[in-house]
């Protein structure tokens, strides 16, 4: 009989204690792939569970394994040597929403970093085979890691219906608005406006193509967008999107507040006859997301500042959290 697999996870603990240990590896099932984890990003949400111990009513219970932006290598299987990126979200495929095609809102999903499914900040991890995506040699593990949060910029177009010729706002230009004017560009969409407090991301906006690129105290009221999209998680970043959007316009948030909470200017939206929409995730977007880096219509790699081994998680985390730069990796 074989020797069991091991390999380094890193635990959150409690809320900044995040611990490196060798753990056993959990063999394949019949339909899963064991994956060589290459590289991580860390996400906003993920700091949500590293620095308040939770995230909206789902909360920390026992250490966790956090991560749902990965790529990595196959070993062993049908796609074995094949880098894959991994869909972070199982969706049971029977549920109402699955079938009528929102498979980003089913009831039943199991997600990887949140609850109680570890995620991958991690050397292995076993996954369902039908949840990794092959990548072309033309992309690496830090690509690969990057389709995730593209594939949430691409959802959010979606819902705001971004369109040839639209006027668009970006309000936060982290990675996610960084990406959010890449697809809407690419779209052919025009970015009037990207805002953001933090110089160093207004100066990615206006190499992503956004044509005005202001601090949010600064955005002028003659803005008048198609599409205004949130993506701060703050209250002030909802209602400047709000005083940027046309009248009848759509508004998209794709922040997470600290909170819980978001509230806005009720008589702003009312009178503007706003559309509000939510960006849950994403839904089925990971083809088109590896289309647009694989063509260079989008740059991923742009967005990477800081890369980290698993041994400096920690220091990752933090880095990440004084967002001194862009995206932050982990490459176990």
């Amino acid at each position: 009989m074989s020797e069991a697999r091991a390999g380094r996870a890193a635990r959150l603990h409690a809320t900044g204690d995040v611990r490196v240990a060798e753990e056993p590896v959990r063999a394949p099932g019949p339909e899963e792939s064991l994956v060589r984890v290459e590289a991580v990003g860390l996400c906003g949400s993920d700091l949500h569970w590293y620095e308040e111990g939770g995230i909206g009513d789902a909360q920390l219970e026992s250490p966790l394994v956090v991560g749902h932006e990965f790529a990595g290598v196959v070993e062993g299987g049908p796609l074995d040597g094949r880098r894959v990126a991994v869909d972070p979200a199982l969706h049971c495929g029977r549920c109402a929403r699955c079938v009528e095609g929102h498979q980003n809102l089913c009831a039943n999903v199991v997600f990887a970093g949140h609850g109680s499914c570890d995620g991958g900040l991690r050397e292995y991890l076993s996954w369902p085979t039908a949840a990794l995506h092959p990548l072309p040699d033309s992309l690496d593990g830090a690509a690969g890691a990057m389709l995730e949060p593209l594939g949430v910029a691409i959802f959010s177009a979606d819902l705001g219906r971004v369109r040839l010729g639209s006027d668009v706002a970006v309000i936060g230009c982290g990675p996610i608005g960084l990406l959010i004017i890449q697809v809407a560009r690419a779209a052919g969409a025009r970015v009037v406006l990207a805002a953001d407090p933090l110089p160093h991301r207004r100066a990615a906006a206006e190499r992503a193509g956004a044509q005005l690129v202001v601090a949010p105290e600064d955005v002028a009221a003659q803005v008048d967008a198609d599409v205004a999209f949130e993506a701060a998680g703050s209250d002030a970043a909802v209602d400047v999107a709000m005083q940027v959007a046309r009248a009848g316009a759509r508004v998209v948030l794709a922040g997470i507040p600290d909170d819980d909470r978001t509230s806005f200017r009720a008589s702003l939206a009312r009178r503007k006859g706003l559309t509000i929409l939510m960006v849950r995730r994403m839904n089925a977007v990971y083809p088109r997301a590896i289309r647009l880096v694989e063509r260079g219509i989008v740059d991923v790699d742009a967005l990477v500042t800081h890369r980290y081994p698993l041994a400096r998680v920690d220091e990752a985390f933090r880095v990440a959290a004084a967002r001194t730069g862009l995206k932050v990796l982990v490459e176990p």
